[in-house]
């Protein structure tokens, strides 16, 4: 089951083929639609463990808000409904009855919620309020639609939080932002950069949005999460108030904030190779698998016990391995399949091993095979786990350094996004220029970074630069 197309030389379809050939997402009969299989979902239960134990420490508690929401109270918010339109799903039957009020198919939760909090908060006591849901969302989105990257219908967490003041609302945004940092790059192993989006590309109604950005190896941004505060805009819609300590009342400071399953295309697209998947550790479904290599029944049996004394106390440290004494099938072809599957670390023991009272040792990563001894064989794989996860990331972040260019004309800058990657050019912080260099280059801003320097000029008019810009093409 080789795959047909490489990485390097069509990378989209390699990514298409690698998601279906390792059976990580199947077709719906609905456009736009796609079915999560079992080994992206349980990528999808590691990212929501691994999230739930850090907003459970900050006091976010996890809850769920109805998928339906009333046309009237999208409108409630303009600018934040007006952003939305192009992409809402509408119900407007239910059975038999024509329904006297178009009801959205949540594209964001935001206007289903805060009436909620207006009724739960009344006192600067009840704050700061803190909710998360798991959850799916529906947004019609009629761009290049691609598994898990842009899709129609797809899963996500979304934080809501309210706040007594904006100096704390700022700080949940850059805390939410950390979050989405510390899991791309402890977790995923895909290095992602922090800064804030321009006025055109914020979130619609919010006051500022902060993005987390990472480069795919086609030379495209992906945005891995971005963090919002909302202000007092949503609060003043929707009469989020409180009495303050001095007896006066306030409207609070809100702000929200999520990631979905395109991290599970981020991680497909930034580790895999032409052999298929390569998972780091912490998120593999299958972190071990064991192949036994026998040509009769009771080289099998050998095979099978020496794999026991190696499989049991790994299990029993919580490694996920699985022992392939399939029938029918060749050594090699359950090879193949393994790494088309990105387990990161094979063992095999055959005669020679046996023979030798050892284990041969596959890494994903580097394709490298050892031979250990059986002593030494637990140990080792509970290394090469540690040493994979490392390495996945240390190798992502030289190709985000590689392929992060600093320009000053708007001739570099064409040429920088052609080859792909991030152009960091002066801006003189003018939409006008912004839009001009999305129509002649198909790159937007994805970022300002935080603390950004003004340096020289603005790439595109020569005036004196006000900050610094990522540039980019997009998925």
């Amino acid at each position: 089951m080789p795959l047909t197309n490489k990485k390097a030389s069509n990378f989209s379809e390699w990514y298409l083929e690698v998601v279906q050939n390792a059976q990580l997402m199947d077709y719906s009969a609905v456009q736009g639609c796609m079915i999560i299989r079992e080994d992206a979902y349980y990528v999808w239960e590691r990212i929501q463990n691994y999230l739930n134990q850090l907003f459970a420490a900050d006091g976010v508690r996890n809850a769920y808000f109805p998928l339906f929401i009333a046309e009237s109270a999208l409108k409630k918010e303009a600018e934040h409904f007006s952003g939305f339109v192009p992409e809402v799903a509408w119900v407007t039957q239910g059975g038999n009855e024509t329904l006297g009020e178009r009801l959205a198919l949540r594209p964001t939760s935001e206007t289903v919620m805060y009436p909620v909090f207006a009724k739960w908060i009344s006192s600067h006591r009840d704050l700061p309020l803190k909710v998360n849901q798991w959850c799916n969302v529906i947004r019609w989105d009629t761009k290049t639609l691609k598994p898990f990257l842009r899709t129609r219908e797809f899963l996500w967490q979304e934080g809501h939080t309210a706040h007594s003041s904006k100096a704390d609302a700022d700080a949940q945004v850059k805390r939410a932002l950390d979050w989405y940092k510390q899991l791309s790059e402890e977790l995923l192993a895909v290095p992602a950069l922090q800064g804030v989006k321009t006025e055109a590309e914020k979130f619609p109604g919010a006051l500022y949005t902060t993005t987390l950005e990472a480069m795919m190896p086609d030379g495209k941004a992906l945005q891995m999460g971005t963090s919002h505060n909302l202000g007092q805009n949503f609060a003043k819609m929707f009469n989020v108030k409180f009495k303050t300590e001095n007896e006066t009342e306030d409207f609070a400071w809100q702000t929200s904030w999520g990631v979905s399953t395109r991290l599970i295309g981020a991680v497909v697209m930034t580790h895999g190779d032409d052999k298929g998947i390569v998972w780091p550790p912490k998120i593999a479904p299958v972190q071990v698998v064991a192949v036994p290599i026998y040509s009769s029944v009771d080289e099998k049996k050998t095979a099978l016990l020496a794999l026991k004394r190696v499989v049991e106390p790994l299990l029993h440290k919580g490694v996920r391995v699985f022992v392939d004494a399939r029938e029918g099938k060749t050594p090699g072809f359950k090879f193949n399949e393994w790494e088309l599957k990105g387990v990161p670390v094979r063992i095999e023991v055959g005669l020679k091993d046996l023979a030798k009272q050892g284990f041969t040792l596959a890494r994903r990563d580097t394709g490298e095979k050892e031979f250990y001894a059986e002593e030494k064989t637990v140990e080792t794989v509970l290394k090469l786990l540690d040493e994979i996860q490392a390495n996945l990331l240390a190798k992502a972040k030289v190709e985000l350094e590689k392929n992060t260019l600093h320009v000053e004309t708007i001739e570099q800058l064409k040429q920088a996004v052609e080859q792909g990657g991030f152009a960091v050019a002066g801006w003189c912080a003018d939409g006008r220029c912004e839009e001009a260099i999305k129509e002649e280059t198909g790159a937007d801003i994805r970022l300002i970074p935080f603390n950004a320097q003004a340096k020289g000029k603005c790439v595109y008019c020569g005036s004196t630069a006000k900050t610094t810009a990522y540039f980019a093409r997009a998925y």
